[in-house]
Protein backbone atom coordinates (compact mmCIF):
# COMPACT_ATOMS: atom_id res chain seq x y z
CA UNK A 1 0.00 0.00 0.00
CA UNK A 2 0.96 3.54 -0.62
CA UNK A 3 2.61 6.06 2.02
CA UNK A 4 3.26 9.20 0.52
CA UNK A 5 0.64 11.32 1.82
CA UNK A 6 -1.89 12.78 -1.10
CA UNK A 7 -4.52 15.00 0.11
CA UNK A 8 -7.75 14.56 -2.02
CA UNK A 9 -7.79 17.27 -4.96
CA UNK A 10 -11.26 18.95 -5.10
CA UNK A 11 -10.82 20.05 -8.37
CA UNK A 12 -10.31 16.32 -8.87
CA UNK A 13 -13.29 15.00 -6.98
CA UNK A 14 -15.37 17.52 -8.99
CA UNK A 15 -14.52 16.51 -12.71
CA UNK A 16 -14.73 12.82 -11.62
CA UNK A 17 -18.03 13.17 -10.10
CA UNK A 18 -19.04 15.12 -13.17
CA UNK A 19 -17.83 12.78 -15.74
CA UNK A 20 -19.93 9.49 -13.33
CA UNK A 21 -23.07 11.53 -13.53
CA UNK A 22 -23.16 11.39 -17.38
CA UNK A 23 -22.34 8.60 -17.85
CA UNK A 24 -24.77 7.16 -15.55
CA UNK A 25 -27.58 9.29 -17.27
CA UNK A 26 -26.49 8.21 -20.62
CA UNK A 27 -29.08 5.13 -21.67
CA UNK A 28 -27.55 1.69 -21.10
CA UNK A 29 -27.13 1.19 -25.12
CA UNK A 30 -25.16 4.62 -25.48
CA UNK A 31 -22.54 3.42 -22.73
CA UNK A 32 -21.71 0.25 -24.55
CA UNK A 33 -21.93 2.04 -28.00
CA UNK A 34 -19.82 5.22 -26.92
CA UNK A 35 -18.18 4.84 -23.65
CA UNK A 36 -16.55 1.83 -21.66
CA UNK A 37 -14.93 2.39 -17.91
CA UNK A 38 -11.76 2.88 -17.95
CA UNK A 39 -9.57 0.11 -16.39
CA UNK A 40 -7.41 2.27 -14.32
CA UNK A 41 -8.11 5.86 -13.17
CA UNK A 42 -5.73 8.77 -13.47
CA UNK A 43 -4.90 8.08 -8.85
CA UNK A 44 -3.79 4.36 -9.99
CA UNK A 45 -7.40 2.66 -8.97
CA UNK A 46 -8.05 -0.33 -10.77
CA UNK A 47 -11.52 -0.97 -12.06
CA UNK A 48 -13.25 -4.21 -10.44
CA UNK A 49 -16.24 -6.40 -10.91
CA UNK A 50 -19.54 -5.76 -8.87
CA UNK A 51 -22.40 -6.27 -10.37
CA UNK A 52 -24.00 -4.36 -7.48
CA UNK A 53 -22.91 -1.22 -8.67
CA UNK A 54 -22.70 0.68 -11.77
CA UNK A 55 -18.61 1.35 -11.12
CA UNK A 56 -16.17 0.61 -8.33
CA UNK A 57 -12.35 1.19 -8.13
CA UNK A 58 -9.70 -0.07 -5.73
CA UNK A 59 -6.08 0.11 -5.28
CA UNK A 60 -4.78 -3.32 -5.95
CA UNK A 61 -2.40 -2.96 -2.83
CA UNK A 62 -5.07 -1.66 -0.37
CA UNK A 63 -5.43 -3.47 2.98
CA UNK A 64 -8.63 -3.34 4.33
CA UNK A 65 -8.43 -5.37 7.29
CA UNK A 66 -6.14 -3.20 8.87
CA UNK A 67 -9.07 -0.46 9.16
CA UNK A 68 -11.51 -1.51 12.21
CA UNK A 69 -12.78 1.92 12.63
CA UNK A 70 -14.89 4.41 10.22
CA UNK A 71 -15.20 8.31 10.60
CA UNK A 72 -17.67 9.44 8.11
CA UNK A 73 -17.07 13.10 6.91
CA UNK A 74 -20.25 14.73 5.58
CA UNK A 75 -22.35 13.89 3.21
CA UNK A 76 -21.97 16.46 -0.04
CA UNK A 77 -25.38 16.73 -1.89
CA UNK A 78 -26.54 18.23 -5.14
CA UNK A 79 -29.63 18.16 -6.80
CA UNK A 80 -30.33 17.52 -10.38
CA UNK A 81 -29.97 19.94 -13.09
CA UNK A 82 -32.73 22.34 -13.28
CA UNK A 83 -34.91 20.11 -10.95
CA UNK A 84 -36.04 23.25 -9.39
CA UNK A 85 -37.95 24.57 -12.46
CA UNK A 86 -38.99 21.25 -13.26
CA UNK A 87 -40.87 20.68 -10.03
CA UNK A 88 -42.28 24.59 -10.55
CA UNK A 89 -43.43 23.43 -13.81
CA UNK A 90 -44.67 19.76 -13.30
CA UNK A 91 -46.79 21.20 -9.85
CA UNK A 92 -50.24 21.29 -10.45
CA UNK A 93 -50.74 24.18 -7.88
CA UNK A 94 -47.59 25.86 -9.55
CA UNK A 95 -46.07 25.92 -5.80
CA UNK A 96 -42.74 27.39 -6.10
CA UNK A 97 -39.83 25.80 -4.61
CA UNK A 98 -37.35 27.94 -2.66
CA UNK A 99 -33.73 27.98 -2.34
CA UNK A 100 -34.72 27.98 1.48
CA UNK A 101 -36.77 24.39 0.74
CA UNK A 102 -34.14 23.13 -1.38
CA UNK A 103 -31.15 23.91 1.38
CA UNK A 104 -33.26 22.24 3.89
CA UNK A 105 -33.96 19.17 1.79
CA UNK A 106 -29.92 18.84 1.45
CA UNK A 107 -29.49 19.27 4.64
CA UNK A 108 -32.03 16.67 5.69
CA UNK A 109 -30.14 14.48 3.00
CA UNK A 110 -26.49 14.83 4.39
CA UNK A 111 -28.14 14.07 8.17
CA UNK A 112 -30.02 10.73 7.12
CA UNK A 113 -27.38 9.54 5.28
CA UNK A 114 -24.65 10.28 8.73
CA UNK A 115 -27.67 8.49 10.94
CA UNK A 116 -28.33 5.29 8.03
CA UNK A 117 -24.33 4.55 7.75
CA UNK A 118 -23.56 4.64 11.47
CA UNK A 119 -26.26 2.50 11.99
CA UNK A 120 -25.69 0.28 9.35
CA UNK A 121 -21.65 0.11 9.57
CA UNK A 122 -21.38 0.40 13.60
CA UNK A 123 -24.27 -1.79 14.41
CA UNK A 124 -24.04 -5.94 15.20
CA UNK A 125 -20.74 -6.46 15.89
CA UNK A 126 -19.98 -3.87 13.08
CA UNK A 127 -16.87 -0.88 12.97
CA UNK A 128 -16.55 2.13 15.67
CA UNK A 129 -17.62 5.20 13.80
CA UNK A 130 -14.77 7.65 15.01
CA UNK A 131 -14.37 11.66 14.52
CA UNK A 132 -10.67 11.37 14.82
CA UNK A 133 -8.42 10.02 12.21
CA UNK A 134 -5.86 7.22 12.93
CA UNK A 135 -3.62 4.58 11.73
CA UNK A 136 -6.98 1.99 11.73
CA UNK A 137 -9.42 4.68 10.51
CA UNK A 138 -10.68 4.46 7.28
CA UNK A 139 -12.18 7.67 5.96
CA UNK A 140 -15.73 7.87 3.99
CA UNK A 141 -15.99 10.84 2.05
CA UNK A 142 -19.91 10.22 0.33
CA UNK A 143 -21.64 12.71 -1.89
CA UNK A 144 -25.08 12.89 -2.81
CA UNK A 145 -25.45 13.87 -6.85
CA UNK A 146 -28.13 14.23 -9.39
CA UNK A 147 -30.85 14.05 -6.55
CA UNK A 148 -34.31 14.05 -8.38
CA UNK A 149 -37.51 14.09 -5.60
CA UNK A 150 -40.54 13.26 -7.37
CA UNK A 151 -42.91 14.81 -4.71
CA UNK A 152 -41.08 16.90 -1.99
CA UNK A 153 -43.25 17.75 1.28
CA UNK A 154 -42.34 21.70 1.20
CA UNK A 155 -45.42 21.81 3.99
CA UNK A 156 -47.23 24.26 1.94
CA UNK A 157 -50.86 25.19 2.51
CA UNK A 158 -53.18 23.31 1.52
CA UNK A 159 -54.53 19.22 1.79
CA UNK A 160 -53.97 17.97 -2.11
CA UNK A 161 -52.54 14.28 -2.13
CA UNK A 162 -50.28 13.46 -4.66
CA UNK A 163 -49.63 9.51 -5.50
CA UNK A 164 -46.40 8.21 -7.15
CA UNK A 165 -44.96 4.84 -7.82
CA UNK A 166 -41.36 6.58 -6.78
CA UNK A 167 -40.26 8.84 -4.68
CA UNK A 168 -37.13 9.77 -7.09
CA UNK A 169 -33.38 8.84 -7.35
CA UNK A 170 -30.01 9.96 -6.67
CA UNK A 171 -26.44 9.25 -7.62
CA UNK A 172 -24.52 8.04 -4.84
CA UNK A 173 -20.41 8.90 -4.73
CA UNK A 174 -18.30 7.67 -2.61
CA UNK A 175 -14.43 7.79 -1.81
CA UNK A 176 -12.57 5.47 0.73
CA UNK A 177 -9.37 6.40 2.32
CA UNK A 178 -6.28 6.02 4.46
CA UNK A 179 -7.27 9.07 7.03
CA UNK A 180 -3.64 9.07 8.12
CA UNK A 181 -1.87 9.51 4.59
CA UNK A 182 -4.51 10.49 2.83
CA UNK A 183 -4.04 7.70 -0.18
CA UNK A 184 -7.56 6.85 -1.58
CA UNK A 185 -7.76 3.50 -1.43
CA UNK A 186 -11.25 3.15 -3.39
CA UNK A 187 -14.39 4.84 -5.31
CA UNK A 188 -17.90 3.66 -6.59
CA UNK A 189 -20.57 5.09 -7.34
CA UNK A 190 -24.22 3.89 -8.19
CA UNK A 191 -27.77 5.15 -9.01
CA UNK A 192 -30.76 3.88 -7.86
CA UNK A 193 -34.58 4.87 -7.24
CA UNK A 194 -36.53 4.62 -4.53
CA UNK A 195 -39.77 2.55 -5.62
CA UNK A 196 -42.77 1.55 -3.45
CA UNK A 197 -43.39 -2.12 -3.33
CA UNK A 198 -44.96 -4.03 -6.43
CA UNK A 199 -44.51 -0.86 -8.19
CA UNK A 200 -48.39 0.53 -7.05
CA UNK A 201 -49.02 4.36 -7.02
CA UNK A 202 -49.08 5.15 -2.95
CA UNK A 203 -49.36 8.58 -1.81
CA UNK A 204 -46.14 10.41 -1.14
CA UNK A 205 -45.40 12.92 1.45
CA UNK A 206 -42.48 14.19 3.85
CA UNK A 207 -43.05 10.80 5.51
CA UNK A 208 -42.73 8.22 2.58
CA UNK A 209 -40.00 10.19 1.18
CA UNK A 210 -38.08 10.05 4.32
CA UNK A 211 -38.70 6.36 4.25
CA UNK A 212 -37.30 5.83 0.93
CA UNK A 213 -34.44 7.95 1.14
CA UNK A 214 -33.54 5.21 4.08
CA UNK A 215 -33.88 2.74 2.31
CA UNK A 216 -32.57 3.27 -0.82
CA UNK A 217 -29.35 4.51 1.62
CA UNK A 218 -29.96 1.49 3.50
CA UNK A 219 -28.97 -0.83 0.71
CA UNK A 220 -25.75 1.23 0.19
CA UNK A 221 -24.76 1.20 2.87
CA UNK A 222 -25.14 -2.37 3.72
CA UNK A 223 -23.32 -3.54 0.37
CA UNK A 224 -20.01 -1.18 1.61
CA UNK A 225 -20.48 -3.27 5.30
CA UNK A 226 -20.46 -6.58 3.08
CA UNK A 227 -17.28 -5.48 1.24
CA UNK A 228 -15.41 -4.41 4.16
CA UNK A 229 -17.12 -7.96 6.05
CA UNK A 230 -15.32 -9.70 3.51
CA UNK A 231 -11.99 -8.09 3.82
CA UNK A 232 -12.07 -8.99 7.65
CA UNK A 233 -13.33 -12.44 7.34
CA UNK A 234 -16.50 -11.72 9.19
Amino acid sequence: MKHERNEPNGFAIAAVILSLALLLSTPPEAVAQEQALAGETHDGLTLVQDRKVAAAYVDSEADFSVYDKIMILDCYVAFKKDWEKDQTRSSASRVRISSSDMEKIKADVAELFREVFTEKLGGDGGYKIVEAAGDDVLLVRPAIIDLDITVPDTMSAGRSRTYTSSAGAATIYIELYDSVTGDILARATDRKAARNVGGFMSYTNRVTNRADARRMLGSWAELLRDRLDEFHGK
